[in-house]
């Protein structure tokens, strides 16, 4: 089971709204609001492809660049003292400070991955 659809490299949110009835959702990790909704599972998966679709084409035909989600970076701001301690682990151990977070997130990621 899974609480996000992807498409085409994009990832898109799952939510109800009990009021209206109605499954909706939104393109995560871009800047751009595109949003889809369904009466259905079926219909809202196939309201965010299409959705994936009509937002790729229009950035076409204004001739920009889509928002790409998950770009592989992201700035960190652990705080002074967590910074220095990680740049001085990264220098003793002949790394860059991007390395020390890159294996310090996987390792996290793969331990919680076993867990669950």
């Amino acid at each position: 089971m899974s609480n996000m659809l992807e498409y085409r490299g994009y990832l898109g949110s799952l939510l109800y709204n009990d009021e209206d009835e109605v499954l909706h959702g939104r393109l995560e990790f871009i800047r751009d609001l595109v949003t889809y909704e369904g009466q259905d599972a079926r219909s809202l998966k196939n309201a965010f492809r299409e959705a994936v679709d009509d937002y790729l084409s229009l950035c076409e035909q204004e001739g920009r660049e889509p928002d790409v989600p998950l770009k592989g970076s992201f700035n960190v701001r652990p705080g002074r003292e967590l910074h220095r301690r990680a740049m001085l682990y990264a220098h003793r151990q002949g790394m860059s400070l991007n390395a020390v977070v890159t294996g310090a997130l996987r390792r996290m990621l793969e331990a919680d991955e076993r867990t669950t």
